[in-house]
């Protein structure tokens, strides 16, 4: 095992049971890798140079370091040899560790191949690259360019996915001078028509050549500071090759205001390719933008139309349903989304380490609670077992469509239109009764016309010898037919098949009727009898029945019998994925309501409402969830009250703070996550959240404004650096604010 002068003072590691298990492991997992592929992975070896004494191994991840050539790779590595722990005194007996060699992995996103230099020390540096089959082959300029944008590509969309999380991870700063984002753009435009080939989000059904991680990163580098000018140079020159990107450069112009020149390129663009729903769909956006929902929706009723396969077309026609009421249509529109098995990102296989050295950043994490688990990290269970924070990808972007629905009509309302738009069980086993009696009708007639004999019908008409009843069947058909595709795959990945929904208590519903009864029994004011029956009322929703689930029937066929048929005309079939959606929100819904009817009560009794920091945490994640802001926005408060070590609430407030404008408790938010992010080895200015609100408020404010109010608040020295980071970043890159 490795003493403590092996470790590095301040990078993170993970070291191996076996030498060199750590390459072993990424090899083998090379061909798994299905888009951008993990960060990158630094292998070092370390050596006292005494025999008899064993080599280690140990390892990080890392993204935002410049992987444009072997030389740049290398300067990484030798940079940690200034790292090492220096604990050998001149009366020390145990001999100093030194770094002997390191080899750096940088995944190909474009080419599908590991890109590894070797460095020995001293000595001298190898690169070549590694394909799927774990064979090597020599590193071309062409491999390095395309290894470089990978990379970048990485570090700009996974530098703030709270998703996404590794341990002993280091994100460092991928473009910190102009020169850098000259590079970044010159790649791009080298390899845009290629982009594809990086793979897409998972909302998106098959990556083009405007719509994959290269577009997205592109728009998120600059979008993030609005900076926009840079990415519409780009786009123009690349939409004289490729007309669609059109709708890439029509939103840049738009970001930067330049209102009439995005029309005109979007009018232009239109003549060349008419069935680009990306080019509607930007059309839309701006049309909402102004107020015209009824006009956007032509449009998105037209992308569907051009891009039926797409989740996106599907979801930006239900978005303008609800825009402009059409509540029904939304429903019906929402059920038509084509679902989508989730991939994540690509992760490394986690192996077991002998040792994990995770040094703390004390300069800036003294502010910071102990990292150590305590009773305000447990939670009611019934709140940990809520299923929606599990969906992911299309499930959980049309799990958010229902919660607008239910947030624009209520609950109530919102089961009613349902009803109105889809079959429910109850409906269904109606008409198979009635197809049932009819069948047995049909079949008793046939057998009684072979044998002549006299049939009594339902409705008193009687028949004889070869009178048939051909036209009485008024079969359900198609109403079993098989799962749609989509039906098949693993519904909503995160288990939510409709039996395995919980049963949410939140102290229980018993808990709380007992406690109101008991507060009843004792003498409280008539008045608050009236607030409790209120309350008690309030916890009373409504759980949705089952609506009949697979392909959409035939319209049933007229039949002689003078009884109606019940028909399904006017009606779908619920898909199941939907049906189970319905029962995710039901439960997120009831837990809100109690949560809410418990803090009334309280109040009213003038007694504390205590939590523990993560219920507090999971209540604020559900009032955002069914947009309730503000009282998410107070559980997130509360949650600081208490000595949980998390990250989310802070992050949340900052958002919230930013939107509305609130400098001084904007800054104090921000001190915070940049705190959390040193701890988790985020060493990175930009693309990150704290950027993204500092900038939005700079649009407002001014960063002189910003600068200030820091200088005014007395930070210690390294906070007040890390805050001035930001700043300089926008005076560096000259982002909207910088000169006021």
């Amino acid at each position: 095992m490795a003493d403590a002068t092996a470790s590095f003072k301040d990078v993170p590691e993970l070291f191996e049971v076996e030498l060199g298990e750590a390459l072993t492991a990424r090899t083998e997992s090379l061909a798994t890798f299905r888009e951008l592929g993990p960060p990158d992975l630094c292998h070092i070896v370390k050596s006292t140079g005494r025999t008899g004494q064993r080599d280690i191994g140990s390892y990080h991840f890392v993204s935002g370091v410049d992987a444009s050539s072997s030389a740049s790779l290398a300067a990484y590595i030798n940079s940690l040899t200034y790292s090492i722990e220096d604990n050998s005194a001149w009366f020390s007996k145990s001999t100093a560790w030194k770094v002997r060699n390191g080899c750096y992995c940088c995944f190909n996103a474009f080419s599908r191949v590991d890109i590894r230099v070797d460095v020995k020390i001293p000595g001298g540096v190898v690169a070549y690259v590694v394909d799927l089959r774990g064979e090597r082959h020599e590193a071309t300029p062409e491999i390095w360019q395309e290894t470089y944008l990978s990379a970048l590509l990485r570090a700009i969309l996974y530098s703030d996915d709270p998703t996404y999380w590794l341990e002993a991870y280091r994100k460092l700063d991928p473009i910190t001078t102009t020169e850098g984002e000259l590079r970044f753009l010159q790649a791009a435009e080298a390899l845009f028509m290629k982009g594809w080939q990086v793979g897409s989000d998972p909302e998106i059904q098959v990556a083009t050549v405007v719509s994959n991680h290269l577009t997205a990163g592109i728009m998120k580098y600059f979008g993030d500071s609005g900076r926009c000018q840079p990415a519409a140079n780009l786009f123009e020159k690349l939409a004289a090759r490729e007309p669609e990107i059109a709708s890439l450069l029509a939103r840049s112009y738009i970001g930067m205001n330049e209102e009439v020149k995005a029309v005109q390129i979007m009018s232009a663009a239109m003549k060349h390719t008419p069935h680009s729903y990306t080019l509607l769909h930007v059309q839309s956006d701006f049309l909402r933008s102004k107020g015209r929902p009824d006009w956007a929706l032509k449009l998105a009723r037209e992308a569907v139309n051009c891009a039926p396969s797409e989740f996106v077309t599907w979801e930006k026609l239900t978005e303008l349903y609800i825009d402009t009421k059409d509540y029904e249509s939304a429903l019906l529109t929402l059920n038509s989304c084509p679902m989508f098995t989730f991939n994540g990102r690509d992760a490394h296989r986690a192996l077991v380490p002998a040792k994990v050295h995770l040094p703390f950043q004390r300069q800036i994490g003294d502010i910071l609670p102990e990292k150590t688990k305590n009773e305000d990290d447990v939670a009611d269970p019934a709140l940990l077992r809520l299923p929606a924070p599990g969906l992911r990808g299309t499930w959980a972007r049309a799990y958010s469509l229902l919660t607008r629905l239910v947030s624009d009509i209520g609950w109530d309302e919102l089961l009613k239109t349902r009803s109105v738009v889809f079959v429910m069980e109850e409906e269904y086993r109606m008409q198979k009764a009635q197809a049932d009696i009819q069948k047995v009708v049909t079949s008793n007639s046939a057998r009684n016309v072979n044998d002549n004999v006299t049939v009594i019908h339902e409705d008193g008409s009687v028949t004889m010898g070869s009178a048939t009843l051909a036209d009485d069947d008024a079969s359900i058909r198609g109403m079993s037919s098989p799962l749609s595709e989509s039906e098949s795959k693993p519904e909503l990945e995160a288990g939510l098949s409709a039996s395995a929904i919980p049963i949410i208590r939140v102290s229980s519903e018993y808990d709380t009727e007992r406690e109101i009864a008991e507060s009843t029994r004792n003498g409280i004011a008539e008045q608050d009898e009236v607030t409790e029956s209120a309350n008690m009322q309030s916890l009373t929703l409504e759980k949705p029945v089952q609506a009949a689930a697979g392909a959409e029937p035939e319209p049933s066929q007229p039949s002689n019998s003078n009884q109606e048929a019940f028909s399904f005309t006017n009606k779908r079939l619920c898909e199941r994925w939907l049906d189970n959606l319905f029962m995710v929100l039901y439960e997120d819904l009831r837990v809100w309501t109690i949560f809410r009817a418990e803090v009334a009560h309280f109040k009213t009794q003038h007694v504390a409402y205590r939590k523990t920091g993560l219920e507090w945490e999971i209540l604020g994640d559900l009032g955002i969830r069914l947009h309730h802001k503000e009282e998410a926005k107070e559980a997130y408060q509360r949650c600081l009250d208490t000595s949980r070590y998390s990250q989310k609430p802070w992050a949340k407030l900052l958002e919230m703070y930013a939107e509305e404008g609130d400098i001084t408790r904007t800054i104090q938010a921000a001190i915070r996550v940049a705190a959390y992010q040193y701890a988790d080895y985020t060493e990175m200015t930009y693309p990150t959240l704290i950027a993204r609100c500092f900038f939005k408020l700079g649009q407002i404010h001014g960063h002189a404004k910003i600068s200030f109010t820091l200088l005014s608040m007395g930070l210690p020295d390294p906070i007040l650096k890390i805050m001035d980071s930001y700043l300089q970043y926008g005076k560096t890159f000259k982002v909207e604010g910088y000169d006021f």
